[in-house]
């Protein structure tokens, strides 16, 4: 049995204003082809390093294609997503020219790629793998928790299969899960079928957090359904606003054994259920000010504060500037940024040498809903080339790269800057300048919930802050042009009965 493995993602915002190309691609998570990937990801937890495992299990013979993410950020170049495409597919024709037809085929997506001119970027590769490979074979497609899903994509996957965690500790896993129904739909074991409901919500980022209520309580009931004979899987996608396409928003994908009316019903069933308590899914904005004194009443420390609206990994530059604006306001002591990206202030820090005192202007260069810049007069603590390795548990066996990089501290505010516009998912790139996070009494980090899976062992309180930026979760905020019905809680208020 050959199956042909391969991915093309991108978590694309529509409101950041960089384009997305090759170049991203390449320095990103990076491009590899053919026997790269499996030297790559082996042993490692994204759904590609599952795909391996599963081959292991099951005694398949993986057919190594082509694998690329950019970072998060704004609209792909359609010149060069038409490029990886057709890299991709020329990687399959070539395959099947030299070893034969495959017998099927895993893509690791992620369920929110807009590309120029394509709002449905995933749903535009799968129909062209889907248009090489014919009718017949199956092609099983893994995504992430934040997808804006389409019934086009569903017409064209024989199954697609989403994160079960947030933060997203469960890639492998869902890898191996694929890898594992597309066997037995090789082998006539089942028939997948799948049902698909678009649910007109914007789900808030706090309540997305599966080990926490109410997510807990959402993620169990997939479970339970998940329990039922002639269900293979359910997956829930929370959605991911800032991608300004017809779809986007919450949805559900039901997969069952051979019985369409079985997956309509279910997915029918808890695309209700959830609708009905979507109240339960709303979070009203907190300004920095108002979680500071929060995290201070109750003195537990460190309070860490999620940035959600200059989340790097959702697509933000990074160079917000509201909360070191206010952590200097109020002077704060054993304060901390993760991170600020700031290439010209690391290059100055990098040029000036550990110890000495340099006048810099941090941040909010990228666009004028960031801020101002901000004056400041700090000591060099350390420099960095970015390399580092994820210290899990998500991308754990993987290293990383923030490029040229530096810890700059004024007073008693330090702060991280870096080239790459990565998320802090965990301490250990802030460990290797020397910075330990557990001794910080205030710790804000630009992402929305990833960083929990390492920061919530020693965190005395989290709590997620709207600071100005791109990506405000105050949806009212957001000028949508290609959105194409009303959602909650935008134009369906909180409250409200009526669908």
């Amino acid at each position: 049995m050959r199956i042909a493995v391969g991915g093309i993602s991108h978590e694309t915002s529509s409101f950041a204003v960089a384009k997305t190309t090759l170049a991203d691609f390449a320095s990103g998570f990076g491009l590899f082809r053919g026997d790269e990937l499996m030297q790559r990801f082996t042993g490692t937890n994204i759904c590609t390093g599952g795909f391996i495992e599963a081959a292991a299990i099951h005694g398949f013979e993986i057919v190594p294609l082509l694998w690329g993410f950019a970072y998060p950020s704004g609209l792909i170049d359609r010149a060069d997503y038409e490029s990886l495409k057709e890299e991709l597919l020329d990687r399959l024709r070539q395959a099947e020219s030299t070893g034969g037809p495959v017998d099927g085929v895993l893509l690791d997506l992620h369920g929110a790629m807009v590309v120029e001119g394509i709002d449905d970027g995933d749903g535009d590769l799968i129909e062209a793998v889907r248009d090489q490979v014919g009718s017949d074979r199956p092609i099983v497609v893994t995504v992430d928790l934040h997808g804006n899903h389409t019934q086009r994509r569903v017409d064209a996957a024989t199954a697609i299969i989403g994160f079960d965690t947030y933060p997203h500790i469960d890639m492998a896993e869902r890898g191996r899960e694929a890898g594992d129904l597309i066997v037995k739909t090789i082998r006539r074991q089942i028939r997948p079928v799948m049902a698909f409901r678009s649910i007109p919500l914007f789900w808030s980022v706090p309540t997305q957090v599966t080990g926490l209520a109410p997510m807990n309580e959402v993620m169990q009931y997939v479970h339970d359904i998940e329990a039922r004979p002639g269900i293979l899987s359910v997956t829930l996608a929370t959605g991911f606003p800032w991608a300004d396409v017809p779809d986007v928003g919450a949805s559900l994908i039901v997969v069952a054994d051979s019985d369409q009316s079985l997956a309509s019903n279910t997915a029918e069933e808890l695309a209700s259920w959830i609708w009905t308590n979507r109240d339960r899914w709303y979070h009203p904005p907190k300004s920095v000010r108002d979680a500071i004194r929060e995290g201070e009443q109750g003195s537990r420390y460190p309070i860490v504060l999620a940035d959600h609206a200059d989340n790097t990994g959702g697509g933000s530059p990074g160079d917000s500037t509201e909360i070191l604006r206010t952590f200097i306001e109020l002077g704060l002591s054993d304060a901390l940024i993760l991170y600020i990206v700031d290439p010209d202030v690391a290059r100055q820090a990098h040029a000036a040498g550990v110890g000495q005192r340099i006048r810099v202007e941090m941040g909010g260069k990228s666009a004028v809903v960031q801020g101002p810049p901000v004056l400041m007069n700090a000591e060099v603590m350390a420099v960095s080339d970015g390399d580092f390795t994820y210290d899990g548990p998500m991308y754990a066996g993987l290293t990383g790269n923030m490029g040229c990089s530096a810890w700059l501290k004024q007073d008693g505010i330090s702060v991280v800057l870096v080239t790459a516009h990565e998320q802090p998912l965990g301490p250990a790139f802030a460990k290797t300048l020397g910075i330990e996070c557990s001794t910080m009494k205030y710790i804000a980090v630009k992402s929305a919930a990833h960083f929990r899976a390492s920061f919530e062992r020693f965190a005395g309180i989290i709590i997620n802050v709207d600071a100005q930026a791109i990506q405000t979760h105050d949806f009212k905020q957001l000028r949508y042009q290609h959105r194409t019905r009303p959602v909650f809680p935008v134009e369906i208020p909180p409250g409200e009965q009526s669908r």
